[in-house]
């Protein structure tokens, strides 16, 4: 993998000499008490503004001021109107604008499209403070303040539509976030490197329209362009070619782009020369270095779901930064072109931008109102980045990469104790030392050769690579240290728990188990069949109730009651009734009942999403006429997926009825306990999906008179008052 320039390298800007804000200014009261005329870099989020380095706009507003630029922070702006966006006046470098720490779309909505009665970035948690697609609204009204003013776009929900991409909420493909922004640069997944360069050589007085090299970014350009005339662009834009067939590059194969000349590879007319391996991977890893890969055009996509799925597979398939090339994908007249991802921040780089001065609590502006993800993290450390599970359902690896930057331990000890001693309200109890997965931490590839040059898609599935490092040894240690810190009473693991990685360490689940659990562990086998979990990518249900019998044989030996909590999805891409019925068993055998379920959604750019839209499998090399992906749209297969996890709720009764009846089960509705669901329906439940029956399978109206018998009731056998019939 190439190297990369230092995060904290560069010469600081000249503004470094107003020193450290308490808070980044929000007013043009609060510049004036800084010294300030102007700031340099304004960044408008959809999140309340809170310093800590979980929330984004703070992390990136202090890396930049550590470079010495003046940082502006504009929250929540009332987006009907470009006024709110003067508040600050024009910033001599550009706008940054993202729409939070979620995707504005998901923050706003339901699975079944229902707009959300709060939101927990928002103070008091009040709803409806951001807009939909907010990165588009925001940017445009950035356009409308100041016209002529460069919009940088970031963040989770530009990240992830960086493509064409299809909307779920829409229910079409959209064209990438750039062109509807009518942004200058998005930045994607981690972008601390390309944001501290952009920004440099902004101030330098280079233009934003000539920054092409950058690692991490995505810019519109005229069709057909290249970096240079030494670059090689491999067009996988068709899934066959008809007439006679050339030679053509497969866009999934790891082998050079570039076509050796006959006369070169010929052995008869050069000596024979061994190749190491190292040498081999450094010559493709070159050629790739100069490659662009044409996927198929957003009018192309739009109306060709297979096209779609293919153009995904490509999108994942370039995404490690050992050796993803170049992507270009044509929208219109222009293109839209993706540099490789970003290199991983060091340890060290990691730790520095974790170790600014935040001042870790919400800005002054909002008093004593209560902002629900704050309280939810002020307690708590991310202690590394990325996931390498590829869960398909998941955004994590395509936003913050597969490979895990970790920070060092004295750095999260030293955040531990500024909670202990700045932070008003700590008990002693840290709520989580985690990430994107809890027991990832300092795991990698055993061979920095190799890492670079895998193109898997997870390095868990459909088992643990055996060249990845599973030592839990240096997590264990962390969480020893952590714990013997004065004024630690107790330490809470929050994050959820890779129980699969976590088996190859017995120590690692006795640590967690003995010290860790407040009582329950939550886990997210996420299904039980073997059909949807493989296209989500997780691994088989055996594996969790190996870790089960682990957790509870540890349980017992620390002298505690603690339970499991695991997580299942319903309606994923690949789960049929029967599969939705054979967990629904497994949950009453297991005797659990859980109280909160999760719906599938389709998120921009998931893997899953792509199966959902298009009904292929972008696992697999995508070809026309393929196995298809069965995939539950309607809302009321959707209902009844999801009434299978809460088979004890009478309100899910009759649908469940129906179905089992449909699918020829109903020998499991009875009142004994073989049975799934009881025959009976009590008093005043069970309503309120009797509309979702079709037509013609509509049930007897309710009896108009106490005394008449309900026929969708059996009736109970008369006897004695107070006893029961024998």
């Amino acid at each position: 993998m190439e190297t990369a320039k230092s995060l904290f390298s560069y010469r600081p800007f000249w503004a470094r000499r107003f020193g450290v804000a308490p808070f980044l200014p929000m007013s043009r009261k609060e510049m004036e008490a800084l010294g300030w005329d102007s700031c340099d870099v304004i960044l408008v989020t959809g999140d309340a503004y809170i310093d800590h380095p979980s929330f984004g706009m703070a992390l990136v507003g202090r890396l930049l001021e550590a470079q010495g630029f003046r940082v502006g922070i504009i929250s929540q702006p009332d987006w009907k109107s470009a006024d709110a966006f003067r508040v600050l006046g024009q910033p001599n470098l550009y706008f940054g604008v993202t729409a939070g720490n979620m995707d504005s779309m998901v923050n706003r909505y339901t699975s079944d499209r229902k707009i959300r009665s709060d939101d927990a970035y928002t103070a008091d948690a009040a709803p409806n403070k951001r807009p939909d697609r907010a990165v588009v609204a925001y940017s445009q009204r950035c356009r409308e303040a100041y016209s002529g003013v460069n919009v940088v776009i970031g963040g989770i929900e530009a990240s992830l539509r960086r493509i064409a991409h299809y909307d779920y909420w829409s229910d079409k493909v959209r064209r990438s976030v750039l062109a509807d922004s009518k942004a200058d640069m998005l930045l994607f997944g981690n972008a601390e490197r390309a944001l501290v360069a952009l920004t440099h050589r902004l101030a330098a007085g280079e233009s934003i329209a000539n920054i092409r090299d950058l690692r991490g970014t995505a810019f519109m350009v005229p069709f057909g362009w290249k970096p240079g005339e030494d670059w090689t662009e491999i067009d996988s834009t068709q899934l066959e070619i008809l007439g006679r067939v050339d030679p053509h590059p497969d866009p999934y194969a790891f082998a050079s782009a570039r076509q050796p000349d006959l006369a070169a590879t010929n052995p008869a007319l050069q000596p024979v020369r061994l190749v190491s391996k190292e040498e081999r991977l450094a010559q493709r890893a070159a050629a790739r270095a100069h490659t662009v890969l044409r996927i198929p055009a957003y009018e192309q996509v739009e109306k060709n779901p297979v096209l779609y799925a293919h153009a995904s597979r490509m999108l994942h398939l370039e995404s490690n930064p050992g050796n993803a090339r170049a992507i270009v994908q044509a929208h219109g007249e222009r293109d839209v072109c993706l540099n490789p991802p970003p290199i991983p921040l060091s340890t060290e780089e990691l730790d520095r931008v974790y170790d600014m001065p935040y001042a870790r609590a919400p800005h002054p502006t909002y008093g004593d109102a209560k902002i629900p993800a704050w309280e939810m993290i002020r307690f708590s450390i991310n202690i590394m980045r990325g996931c390498f599970g590829g869960c398909t359902f998941c955004s994590i690896t395509e936003h913050e990469g597969r490979i895990i930057q970790s920070r060092s331990e004295a750095s999260i000890l030293g955040e531990i104790e500024a909670i202990r001693d700045k932070t008003p309200g700590f008990t002693g109890v840290i709520s989580d030392l985690g990430g994107p997965t809890a027991n990832m931490y300092r795991l990698a590839c055993k061979d920095p050769v190799i890492e670079s040059a895998c193109r898997r898609l997870s390095c868990v599935f459909p088992d643990i690579c055996e060249n990845m490092g599973t030592d839990h040894g240096p997590l264990v240690q962390l969480y020893r240290k952590a714990r013997a810190l004065p004024g630690i009473k107790k330490i809470l693991i929050s994050s959820g728990v890779r129980y699969d990685l976590a088996l190859r360490s017995p120590e690692y689940v006795k640590e967690l188990v003995a010290h860790h659990v407040g009582g329950y562990l939550k886990i997210a086998p996420e299904h039980t069949e073997a059909g949807p979990l493989n296209h989500m990518m997780k691994p088989g249900i055996g594996a969790y109730d190996r870790f089960k019998q682990m957790f509870e044989r540890f349980s017992r030996e620390a002298g505690k009651e603690q339970y499991l909590i695991p997580y299942f999805i319903a309606a994923h891409p690949g789960t049929t009734d029967e599969d939705m019925l054979n967990l629904a068993l497994w949950l009453k055998h297991n005797k659990f009942r859980l109280d909160q379920v999760q719906t599938f959604l389709p998120t921009p750019m998931a893997l899953a999403t792509t199966m959902y839209h298009t009904e292929r499998n972008p696992l697999k090399k995508v070809l026309r006429g393929g196995e298809p992906v069965p995939v539950v749209r309607a809302g009321r297969t959707r209902k009844l997926h999801k009434a299978f996890l809460r088979y004890h709720d009478p309100e899910n009764w009759p649908l469940l009825r129906d179905a089992l009846q449909a699918m020829g089960r109903a020998d499991l509705i009875g009142n004994g306990k073989k049975h799934l669901i009881p025959s009976f329906q009590p008093a005043g439940t069970g309503r309120r999906f009797e509309s979702a029956v079709p037509v013609g399978e509509r049930r007897p109206p309710r009896p108009a008179t106490r005394n008449t018998p309900d026929p969708r009731r059996p009736v109970k056998p008369s006897g004695p008052r107070g006893k029961r019939p024998r």
